[in-house]
């Protein structure tokens, strides 16, 4: 199988952990018999400074003919970096908010995942974590509070500040089918969380919810409103498999989620439309200050590659080879400088950023 895959390295440490992901995709694509073709796009900082525009039709053009996207990092350091001396829309990540509109992303999946061997790098006791957990939050992207109408006005001798929440039954029905199917390939169990004992958004969304629940027989579902689910995470994170929420409960959930992993350079994602199409990225930021160093950890665009592999590609076998072997090469002790532990461990050992990516290639299977 042949592929087309769009390559945003973009900034900062961005060039060095994607380097890594295609060396890793190279190196499965070899054994399970896949090829990729490589287009090289240009969006954020270094648009800006080639082409004086975060992100250019030519580049929403090579995207969209493209099977999936996977992307770096963009931006820079927001109190040093030209780039922010700019106006807001013309600024990196205004390239990145520009293609997600263009390429029509509405869902945004955020995996959590706690390796056994990096169980000393969560915050929350071994009773709690046990042997590590492994969810996937399901974030709406493109509707609720953040997209609403919003206006700042005097009222009354007053200023007030009113922000809206909306959702209509499409949006809800089109992110629930999504969750249900990523659900359907994992452990087959969904939790939808919403706060619908307050909002009339929460219960519209409930009751679709329910209605989508119908078509997926075989997905164990309940609901489980945000309060809860926030308290739920900290105190027992292996009893989720997938949540389902909407786009502020969302953000705030994957933060919550991603401390009790210990490090953001761990963290995939993926922000998918209703193809197959998706763009695929590491949860973390361009770290400007670490860049150049061989020192970033490539572990969370490597595995944003092996979601691509899955969602978008229908990879699986792929996708499951790369995870294992980002597991083997944790079991046997190897850590970029991110996850190295705070005290002197023995057998462990701290690598560079192209190493790391040499040992997962070594491991696949």
């Amino acid at each position: 199988m042949d592929y087309k895959i769009g390559v945003i390295s973009g900034d900062g440490i961005g060039p060095e952990i994607v380097a890594e992901a295609k060396k890793v995709l190279d190196a499965v694509g070899k054994i399970y018999g896949i090829s990729f073709n490589y287009t090289e796009i240009l969006m954020g900082g270094i648009s800006i400074d080639k082409t004086g525009k975060p992100l250019t039709e030519e580049a929403i053009a090579d995207a969209k003919a493209s099977d999936a996207v996977l992307m770096g990092s963009i931006g820079g350091n927001t109190a040093t970096s030209p780039w922010y001396q700019l106006p807001p829309s013309l600024r990196p990540e205004a390239g990145l908010l520009a293609l997600r509109k263009a390429l029509k992303l509405f869902a945004n999946l955020r995996p959590a995942l706690l390796y056994p061997q990096l169980k000393e790098a969560c915050p929350l006791r071994d009773e709690i974590v046990g042997d590590g957990f492994d969810m996937i939050i399901v974030r709406e992207l493109t509707g609720g509070l953040y997209f609403g109408a919003r206006k700042t006005e005097e009222i009354d001798g007053r200023i007030t500040a009113t922000d809206t929440l909306t959702y209509n039954e499409d949006e809800i029905r089109r992110i629930a089918r999504k969750a249900f199917d990523v659900a359907s390939r994992r452990r087959k169990k969904l939790t939808s969380v919403d706060k619908a004992n307050v909002l009339d958004s929460s219960r519209l969304w409930r009751k679709i919810v329910e209605e989508v629940a119908g078509d997926y027989p075989q997905v164990a579902y309940e609901h489980m409103l945000v309060d809860n689910a926030a308290m739920q995470l900290v105190k027992d994170p292996g009893q989720f498999d997938v949540i389902l929420t909407e786009n502020m409960f969302g953000d705030i959930l994957s933060d919550e989620a991603s401390m009790l992993t210990g490090s953001i350079g761990m963290l995939a994602s993926a922000s998918l439309n209703e193809t197959k199409f998706g763009l695929y990225e590491p949860s973390g930021g361009s770290a400007p200050d670490i860049a150049g160093q061989g020192i970033a950890n490539p572990i969370a665009t490597i595995l944003s590659a092996a979601m691509m592999l899955r969602f978008s590609l229908d990879q699986d076998r792929a996708a499951d080879a790369i995870g294992a072997a980002v597991a083997g090469t944790l079991e046997e002790g190897y850590r970029t400088a991110d996850i190295m532990p705070q005290r002197e461990t023995r057998g462990i050992r701290q690598v560079s950023t192209c190493e790391m990516g040499d040992l997962i290639c070594q491991r696949l299977v």
